[in-house]
């Protein structure tokens, strides 16, 4: 107990508050828009799976395109001002939605092009966000705090997707989508407020933008458990957003009832990542990313497989869970390159295959993708050097000549 007031305390420390209450906002604002979204497009007139997933790509390919840009910017101006200028894109895009699936405008030019501001601005704010949180933060309670956001978070996404999941078939995908306009406007409020403590020194040499691609890419490429995990995880990501973010809707319009249920099915994922934080803060593995890859090849595919199986709700419920568990044990090592390709592909593989069978195959292909990542030596016998650790070290990983006997 003395230990939890002690974490809570940092939340009077000036400033850090107000960051926790921005990124829950922000939080709250990205759980409502998926079934929201989702929903509102398959229920407009002429509405399909085509349609949604030209949309969602249309959002998430200038999310990809724009983040290395959203990383320099962060780096380059206050980072307070880029959160305040993405809120702001977000806030406008989501009512711009909101108003054509209200009037029933089934235009896939005009949805896209509201879409693509919401891209824009999520690649604008997730790198500033992380990169505010040292400069808020103490560096003697950086753990905790990090800690504390994940945790935030967590809850957060669950009562977003619950709530947007009851207001969405309350009342229709426009009242989501106008929820998560209004927390967006709110975060950029927030954003307003806040004001750095603390010099991390990350920008006493700001190199060129090329330099620092090339200079990332050398150290990608030297790495191969590195790429090797990043290569997976976009493939897992192409098959996640294709079964996540476009067939099942699609299924839970046909088969389970809808936005509500298929909140709970997205509110069970994110009880799994609230169960990863606080594995995440007590389990190190010796092998940091050999479990994990291991756990997410049973779990990831599974609720997929379930639902392409015509599976009950409920059983989709707890398989989504360990899912999402999976997920944020690895989402530092994923990669988002892939991901509007798997939403490109989603609408036309559910109209020539059906979206059940198209569903269950990305199910598949994410056990076979975990697993042939598995045959990697390196991805196999990283582990954390314990003799590079200290009080004011991060420990580093080193690769260690210790063999795992592995199958597909």
């Amino acid at each position: 107990m003395n230990s939890w007031r002690k974490d809570l305390s940092l939340l009077r420390e000036p400033g850090v508050g107000l960051l926790f209450a921005g990124r829950t906002l922000n939080t709250l604002g990205m759980s409502f828009a998926p079934v929201a979204l989702s929903f509102g497009i398959l229920g407009l007139p002429g509405g399909s799976a085509s349609l949604l997933s030209i949309v969602l790509a249309a959002e998430s390919i200038p999310l990809v395109l724009f983040l290395l840009v959203g990383g320099a910017l962060a780096d380059r101006l206050p980072r307070q001002r880029v959160i305040m200028a993405s809120q702001v894109l977000a806030s406008v895009s989501y009512t711009a939605l909101a108003s054509l699936i209200a009037l029933g405008v089934a235009n896939a030019y005009a949805l896209c092009a509201a879409a693509v501001l919401s891209g824009v601005g999520a690649a604008m704010g997730f790198p500033a966000f992380t990169g505010l949180i040292p400069q808020i933060v103490a560096p003697d309670r950086l753990q905790t705090g990090n800690a504390l956001l994940s945790f935030c978070a967590a809850v957060a996404r669950i009562a977003g997707v619950v709530a947007g999941g009851v207001v969405t078939a309350v009342i229709g995908g426009a009242g989501g989508l106008g929820v998560s306009a209004l927390m967006y406007a709110l975060t950029a409020a927030t954003a307003v407020r806040l004001h750095p403590r603390y010099n991390t020194g990350a920008r006493d040499v700001v190199p060129g933008l090329v330099s620092d691609m090339k200079e990332g890419w050398r150290e990608f490429v030297s790495r191969e458990w590195l790429w090797v995990v990043v290569a997976a995880w976009s493939l897992l990501n192409m098959c996640f957003n294709a079964a996540h973010a476009v067939l099942g809707p699609v299924i839970a319009k046909e088969r389970l009832g809808g936005a509500e249920p298929w909140s709970w099915v997205l509110a069970a994922e994110s009880v799994g990542e609230v169960i990863a934080v606080f594995v995440a803060m007590r389990w190190r593995p010796r092998h940091p990313l050999l479990k994990p890859l291991i756990i997410t090849m049973i779990a990831m595919p599974a609720p997929f497989t379930m639902l392409g199986l015509s599976a009950p709700l409920w059983a989709i419920i707890v398989a989504s869970a360990p899912m999402g568990l999976a997920f944020m044990v690895f989402d530092a090592m994923g990669s988002f390159m892939l991901g509007p390709v798997g939403l490109l592909i989603a609408g036309p593989l559910a109209a020539h295959v059906g979206a059940a069978p198209a569903t269950f195959g990305c199910g598949v292909l994410m056990f076979l993708i975990a697993g042939v990542a598995l045959f990697s030596r390196d991805v196999r016998t990283l582990e954390w050097s314990e003799a590079t650790s200290g009080p004011d070290r991060t420990p580093e990983l080193v690769s260690t000549p210790v063999e795992v006997t592995v199958s597909a």
